[in-house]
């Protein structure tokens, strides 16, 4: 059964300007409901994180500060949104999300986050809507916890995974390939251990040429016994925040090779969604929930 990680926190309302994005959380699971993709019982809501593991990805400070609310008015326009207690709230719900999809993904190669990618949140930073990197967090647990000892990052979405980069920048266990927008946000990147920057307009073709000639060779070379998948739809040539130019058939044929690649070296994965931004949200809903019915199609 398809596992995925879901409370109704991820679709809290954000101030004027920032809610439309948040509605794809309480779409996805219903499209997938409505469709027969999925069943209640796929939907399982994440508890709380404890500090600690918060604390072997973030700085302590910064994990303060977020906290108590108590971060500095740049710091939070950094953020992009004011702080509240029930946004930071679903920042550790969503990490939660992440790290128990790794355990359902040992079990059946697959697993789910309806949130996450929260890709830009630093060691000591937030950024981009990013306060606390879930893929990140999750990583580290399963490497403290020795579920894992290689693992492998695979960032798709339309901007660059810069905050993952910084926190594994000297983590030889943790390999992180983003393929990204050359000329989008965050405009001050940072080195990933494979950095693939794609020029503006790329389609779907050129898009799945150099992921498939790239993929196999990374996953060949570093052996990961784990893989976590960010899958942004943010690539879509609708998205308006993005600048390149797949459909959202090249964007369903990018997330069936990920899978496809997992499934053929037996690596189980956890994924998370990451951006999607095109003014009309049956674009965004839609490319997203192609990557859950391929992975139901693939798997189960």
């Amino acid at each position: 059964m398809l596992k995925i990680a879901y409370d109704p926190i991820y679709a809290h309302p954000l101030p004027e300007g920032h809610r439309f994005p948040m509605l794809k959380y309480e779409l996805i699971p219903a499209q997938l409901l409505h469709e027969g993709v999925i069943t209640r019982e796929s939907l399982f809501s994440p508890g709380l994180l404890d500090e600690a593991i918060i604390l072997k990805t973030h700085n302590e400070n910064y994990w303060q500060q977020l906290r108590d609310l108590t971060l500095s008015d740049k710091e939070q326009r950094r953020i992009g949104f004011p702080l509240s207690a029930r946004l930071v709230e679903r920042e550790i719900r969503i990490a939660k999300g992440t790290i128990d999809g790794c355990r359902f993904a040992f079990d059946n190669g697959v697993a789910f986050n309806v949130a996450g990618g929260t890709h830009h949140a630093g060691t000591n930073w937030g950024e981009g809507f990013c306060m606390l990197n879930d893929q990140a967090i999750a990583a580290n647990y399963l490497l403290a916890n020795k579920l894992a000892a290689s693992i492998l990052i695979i960032d798709l979405d339309v901007h660059q995974g810069n905050g993952t980069a910084q926190i594994f920048e000297n983590e030889r266990r943790v390999f992180t390939f983003s393929m990204h927008g050359a000329n989008n946000f965050p405009s001050r990147k940072e080195t990933s251990d494979l950095d693939i920057p794609l020029a503006d307009g790329i389609e779907g073709d050129e898009f799945l040429r150099i992921l498939k000639e790239t993929l196999p060779r990374l996953i060949s070379q570093q052996k990961p016994d784990f893989i976590f998948y960010l899958a942004g739809v943010d690539v879509l040539g609708t998205d308006k925040l993005g600048k390149l130019a797949l459909s959202r058939e090249a964007c369903k044929a990018r997330d069936q090779f990920v899978f496809e690649q997992c499934i053929a070296n037996n690596i189980p994965v956890q994924v998370s969604m990451g951006g999607g931004y095109s003014p009309q949200i049956r674009d965004i809903v839609e490319a997203h929930c192609n990557t859950f019915k391929v992975a139901s199609d693939l798997y189960f």
